[in-house]
């Protein structure tokens, strides 16, 4: 069931045999993606309208969901669930406090230097629909987001045919802290909080996870310079680095559970053992006819998924660095000196005791999490995506007057002499 590739006695560089998703796919989206945000700077609310119809079958109205009714799903939701929520709201937003970055100044050379965070005014998150509804995200963006003090907070979601909002997340939203909520999906989404319509106030940054069309958006808004994003939060992906001490039954069960989220999702397998390989495949078997979602879990492990078999663990951790994936568990004996030497990952599970499930519900690090192999160059959604860094410089005469020659010689390097003028004009009796 999970295709075999087989890497071992050779240590070049495993990217071309690493599985991603197809770049057809991603391509179409980028086309499709770059429509829509078009369309939707130009038109604003009436193609946001359009776009809604055509991908959620909702005809129209309202794009606005009332607090009111988002405080009434609160307060009709299943006590557990509610609990549930809490729970891991509060860890959530005690991990992203303990994250939280740190101004600083200090004295040097007749100067006072620093760095001051200033909050964002206003932030979009997306929450993604379609296969299910994603409560847990709410948490992940919305609450961060809180912990810096951001001004504003603009959720949008998709909507049903009927133009309903999930009531869970709709809970979650007021939970959290959202000040505003929207029924708008997909790419649309994204260009609405970006570009700004009538009804959808433009956003600083748009963060949250979702499908390789708001993934293609969110990048394409970035560089258009219409707002920041976050990491490239696309099609969900985990590799495993496993060896014979590793139960073959829980390996297959986080592969699985990763499946369910997309027929797109990267699942792969890095270990040195053929046999603890076979037994993960038996397992995985077994573990496929009892879930529920077994068409998409199919469709992700024979599509972008894959065993790859290395000559030892040290070989196991090059491969998962060129991989770099979204989430990298580590299932061996010392799981967390092998970790250790990890560079790339979204975020590392370390032991038989850390499945990825637990970090997309409660745990307390951020689930939304680079794919694509951007975890080479970034990390997942943090505390910090929430601020602006200004450097902070104050200079007396005398400080000045210490570093003058250093910008004369500069300046005339450069052959910019007014640059040196500001300075000489400062110094002058």
């Amino acid at each position: 069931m999970l295709p075999i590739v087989d890497l071992r006695g050779d240590r070049s560089d495993p990217t071309p045999r690493l599985p991603r998703a197809p770049a057809a796919a991603v391509d179409a989206a980028r086309v499709s993606a770059r429509e829509i945000l078009d369309a939707v700077r130009a038109g604003g609310d009436a193609a946001v309208a359009q776009y809604t119809q055509a991908h959620d079958g909702w005809a129209g109205g309202p794009l606005d969901v009332g607090m009111d009714e988002a405080k009434a799903a609160l307060e009709s939701l299943d006590p557990r669930l509610r609990s549930a929520l809490e729970q891991a709201a509060e860890q959530v937003r005690w991990f992203h406090e303990q994250a939280r970055p740190r101004d600083w100044s200090t004295e040097r050379g007749g100067a006072v230097l620093g760095v001051r965070h200033r909050p964002l005014r206003r932030v979009g998150v997306y929450v993604p629909g379609g296969r299910g509804a994603y409560p847990s995200t709410v948490l992940m963006t919305v609450v961060p987001a809180r912990v810096a003090g951001v001004g504003e907070v603009v959720l949008c979601t998709p909507p049903g045919p009927d133009g309903q909002v999930n009531q869970t997340i709709l809970a979650a939203a007021v939970l959290a802290g959202a000040d505003r909520i929207l029924r708008i999906g997909g790419a649309q989404a994204v260009a609405a909080m970006a570009y700004g319509t009538a009804t959808v106030p433009r956003c600083d940054k748009v963060v949250g996870p979702g499908n390789v069309y708001v993934a293609e958006a969110k990048r394409m808004v970035a560089a258009d310079g219409a707002c920041g994003i976050d990491a490239s939060a696309g099609v969900t992906e985990i590799a495993i680095i496993a060896d014979d001490t590793a139960d073959p039954r829980l390996v297959a069960a986080d592969l699985v559970a990763q499946g369910e989220h997309d027929p797109l999702a990267a699942c792969l397998l890095i270990t040195p053992s053929e046999e603890l390989a076979a037994k993960v495949d038996k397992a995985i078997a077994v573990e496929v006819a009892a879930t529920r979602h077994q068409d998409r879990v199919r469709a992700a492990l024979a599509g972008q998924s894959a065993a790859l078999l290395v000559d030892d663990l040290e070989h196991a951790v090059e491969v998962a660095d060129a991989f770099a994936a979204e989430h990298l568990e580590v299932q061996t004996a010392d799981a967390a000196a092998v970790a250790e030497r990890v560079r790339c990952a979204g975020a590392i599970f370390v032991g038989r005791n850390s499945p990825v499930s637990l970090g997309d519900y409660a745990a307390g690090p951020n689930h939304t999490l680079p794919t694509g192999g951007s975890a080479r160059f970034t990390g997942g959604l943090r505390t910090d995506d929430f601020f602006v860094p200004v450097n902070w410089v104050q200079y007396t005469r005398d400080g000045l007057a210490s570093l003058a020659g250093v910008v004369t010689a500069l300046g005339e390097a450069e052959n910019l002499p007014a640059h040196v003028r500001a300075v000489q004009a400062r110094l002058e009796p």
